[in-house]
């Protein structure tokens, strides 16, 4: 039998709850022509995939979305091979089918991963299209150079974590913001961030004032709310702003993005700050190749290092949702789900 999670309903306006999940089971799948069976090794937790359930993209009684690393057991497929390593989007459940007639994204293409570039959990990290997605916002949109002074905020987290080292390595001056005093002193001294200033300080936009005295030339917004309250006063004239994400808004109702872009209107115009949404579906087909060539052997070097928060069991999976949504993660939030043959 197959174990798997699905929504128990299409979700209110607030943030993730344990309840907002069913776990439950079914004859482990087959693979019919052009497809694969696949056993889940690791499901990657990200904030993005609230929002893709309050739009209705996920419905109640479907697998929970998430890209996953997994391992081939019967293959149908030319160029997949039983024992093969593979990125694909197999869900909150022990075993998924990919191939012909699987519903995925169309960025989401499946991968086979070469267990020797590096840890196989990386290719749903800093390997995976969270890194792209840290590379693409900040290196192609943003664009730091020597001399800026760039913020990162939810700097430990996932995303951040890997856009400000990249930032640091183009020569800019790097401001982290945290939560916990634990997670600033990793942003400063595993990292190499300037400085870190954190969110929950009751000081905190005097803080970040008193971190950034020429101002702000590139924030990587990962938050919204108050953090982008603080940032806000605080941009230089033709100053970058990339929107990775606004995790804090994502038990509101509305559209986050539109709220934020109206808080920020006058102080962008009157700046002529350039604000870019940043969806890492248009980066896919052009530049992860690329992308790969140069994050892999920064990987490999420790010159760009990358934290795990890694979770043991299928059960984990709603507890350590709802808790990444509340910033409980200390780094990219995963699920093992399996043993990792690799380790």
């Amino acid at each position: 039998m197959n174990r798997y999670w699905t929504l128990a309903a299409t979700p209110p306006d607030r943030l993730p709850v344990v309840g907002d999940f069913v776990l439950r089971e079914a004859p482990i799948p087959k693979p019919g022509p052009g497809q694969a069976l696949t056993r889940t090794l690791y499901i990657s937790l990200d904030p993005y995939q609230w929002g893709y359930r309050r739009r209705g993209l996920e419905k109640p009684g479907e697998v929970a979305h998430a890209r996953t690393v997994s391992q081939v057991v019967e293959s149908r497929i030319d160029g997949f091979a039983a024992g093969d390593f593979v990125f694909h989007t197999g869900g909150w459940s022990e075993y998924a089918l990919m191939g012909e007639g699987v519903a995925r994204p169309a960025y989401m293409i499946p991968r086979r991963l070469d267990p020797a570039q590096g840890r196989i959990s990386l290719a749903v990290g800093v390997l995976g299209m969270l890194g792209l997605t840290a590379w693409a916002g900040m290196t192609l949109m943003a664009a730091p150079k020597a001399g800026d002074t760039v913020v990162v905020s939810a700097a430990s987290g996932g995303v951040g974590q890997i856009a400000g080292q990249l930032a640091r390595i183009a020569g800019a001056r790097v401001v982290g913001i945290a939560g916990a005093p634990a997670k600033c002193r990793y942003v400063e001294e595993e990292l190499g961030f300037d400085a870190c200033v954190s969110h929950l300080a009751p000081g905190f936009p005097a803080d970040l004032k008193a971190a950034c005295p020429g101002g702000i030339d590139v924030y990587f917004e990962n938050v919204g709310g108050a953090v982008f309250d603080a940032v806000l006063p605080l941009m230089n004239a033709g100053a970058r702003m990339t929107i990775c994400g606004l995790i804090a808004t994502y038990g509101e109702a509305g559209d986050p993005r539109a709220a934020l872009m109206a808080r920020g209107e006058a102080i962008f115009r009157e700046r002529n700050v350039a604000v870019r949404n940043l969806f890492v579906g248009d980066f896919v087909a052009d530049h992860q190749d690329e992308f790969l060539a140069y994050m892999t052997p920064l990987v490999a070097a420790c010159a760009v290092k990358y934290r795990e928060d890694i979770r043991r069991g299928l059960e984990a999976c709603p507890a350590a949702f709802a808790g990444m949504m509340r910033g409980d993660n200390f780094g990219k939030t995963l699920v093992q789900v399996a043993d990792d043959p690799t380790a």
